[in-house]
């Protein structure tokens, strides 16, 4: 009767702790970090390049995880919490920024549990609005080709990247017509101010901005 006893209270243990158990669900700064890297913070952008949103969806994979319509017009509340559902299912591989910041899966990765509402409250957007668009540049444009450039900052630069000198290269284009806002990050647009570049110095048009397009944004011919 006594071992009858403890075996039952063993199970029930056993059920307590598995309904019991917390989730381990990223902190909430790895999905700040996330969002700056892959949108700078902005829940409704949308730069025309197939992604959307501040984590930077691609409808097939927005739909896998239940979304609906586009990303960049979903609220917060809602990209939140379809980014933590696609974490659940997949880990940190849907997104390239994930690795760069080397962010690594806990026990709720790819765990494919569901996640509900409330478990993704935590994250950030909790349904606020997005952010508003970073402040416009000063109009006055940067020195003409000849000029004092700021030195080259040692990276080579590449589509989806956002960094600070992004911002000096694309102000320094608006000196030729561009009209970039200044939100260092590298898509489309940057990508065309590069290769414009390139082309009008003669250097290799990789898109990829490195130190002699970054010399020639400064010194050289400017863009066709």
């Amino acid at each position: 009767m006594a071992r009858t006893l403890l075996l039952a209270l063993a199970v029930t243990g056993l059920q307590l702790a598995t309904t019991g158990s917390a989730a381990a669900d990223p902190h909430g700064s790895h999905w700040a970090k996330l969002r700056m890297c892959e949108s700078s913070g902005r829940y409704n952008i949308n730069t025309g390049n197939g992604y959307y949103g501040a984590y930077q969806f691609d409808l097939p994979t927005w739909r896998s995880v239940g979304g609906t319509g586009r990303p960049d017009q979903a609220s917060p509340r809602e990209q939140d919490y379809r980014a933590l559902y696609l974490y659940r299912m997949r880990g940190w591989q849907p997104w390239e920024c994930a690795g760069k910041l080397g962010f690594r899966n806990d026990s709720d990765g790819r765990s494919k549990r569901v996640p509900s509402y409330a478990d993704s409250a935590y994250i950030g957007g909790g349904g606020q609005p997005a952010p508003p668009p970073p402040p416009k540049p000063n109009p006055n444009p940067p020195a003409p080709p000849g000029g004092p450039k700021p030195d080259w900052p040692g990276v080579v630069y590449a589509y989806g990247d956002c960094a600070a000198p992004l911002k000096q290269f694309q102000l320094r284009m608006n000196a030729f017509g561009y009209g970039f806002t200044g939100t260092g990050c590298y898509y489309d647009k940057t990508r065309e101010a590069v290769l414009a570049l390139q082309r009008a110095n003669g250097i290799n048009d990789s898109g990829r901005l490195g130190p002699k397009t970054w010399d020639a944004a400064w010194n050289g011919k400017p863009p066709r």
